[in-house]
């Protein structure tokens, strides 16, 4: 690995995968805990929209779809709070309709999208240092509102209807919550891709939760195994020539099958 960080892409690729580690550690954490894994799902895809809209327009398609992730975000928090649309209804139809719009937004520009895939299904081998400095300031801005609103996302996340009659605010935090979710996505499409991002916002958090329940360890213990497991899977695919954001899916559900069988087969005898 030591020897691979010698070409810049790799020095890339691993401060992409640090960083992605960071935004999934800490908003995976709320996604399990408030059991929101599909509520991502729609978000993640209804993304693809963006996506499209920075090939028309010829900017970051990056860049491009953090104002779609962050609009579908709230739309289906609006719908599924203020109308009589189920919330599962509201995701699919977003879903559906972000990923047409990308579809059309890419058959709309001229010439042939040749990273596209990148986007799917990831390629943290060919992240940009632009790129970077995008994944640095969402992260910045999930870390400071995480630690800003700690003690109210603490208390939507264990008993809402409680928060509620105690005078939290909890619908705009709802909001806000999944307004990070919709960051992290972005920060982790250009790692994992669209189809595996699910993945990497929930099975490290659900790693951590076999160890404790306790939010700030949750956290901790989520985003530390993200790094670490992140890191290694980069390694094994650079190792093995394979792509790297399966590879690192894979990594971290042998190490939750892992962890779930210590657990009840060994830790509790």
């Amino acid at each position: 690995m030591i020897d691979a960080l010698q070409y810049e892409f790799m020095r890339n690729a691993l401060i992409a995968a640090v960083l992605v580690s960071i935004a999934c550690g800490i908003v995976g954490t709320f996604v399990v805990i408030k059991k929101i894994v599909f509520i991502s799902g729609g978000i993640t895809h209804a993304a693809f929209g963006g996506i499209g809209l920075g090939y028309l327009l010829g900017i970051n398609p990056v860049l491009a779809a953090i104002p779609f992730s962050l609009l579908s975000a709230i739309g289906i928090g609006l719908i599924s709070k203020k109308t009589k649309i189920s919330e599962d209804a509201a995701i699919g139809m977003l879903w559906a309709v972000g990923m047409a719009l990308g579809i059309i937004f890419i058959g709309l520009t001229p010439g042939y999208a040749p990273d596209l895939f990148s986007y799917l299904f990831g390629s943290i081998l060919t992240v940009a240092f632009s790129d970077i400095i995008i994944m640095i300031i969402l992260d910045i801005i999930i870390i400071g509102t995480v630690l800003f609103l700690y003690k109210e996302f603490q208390a939507i996340s264990f008993d809402e209807e409680f928060s509620e009659i105690t005078g939290v605010p909890t619908r705009i935090l709802y909001l806000l919550l999944l307004c990070l979710v919709a960051l992290s996505i972005i920060v982790l499409i250009r790692v994992v891709g669209i189809i595996l991002i699910i993945a990497l916002l929930t099975i490290p958090a659900t790693i951590a939760r076999q160890f404790t329940d306790k939010l700030k360890q949750l956290m901790i213990l989520s985003t530390l195994s993200a790094i670490v497991l992140t890191v290694v899977g980069l390694w094994l695919s650079y190792l093995f020539d394979l792509p790297s954001g399966a590879v690192i899916v894979l990594m971290l559900a042998v190490v939750f099958l892992i962890s779930f069988v210590a657990k009840k087969y060994i830790i509790l005898k």
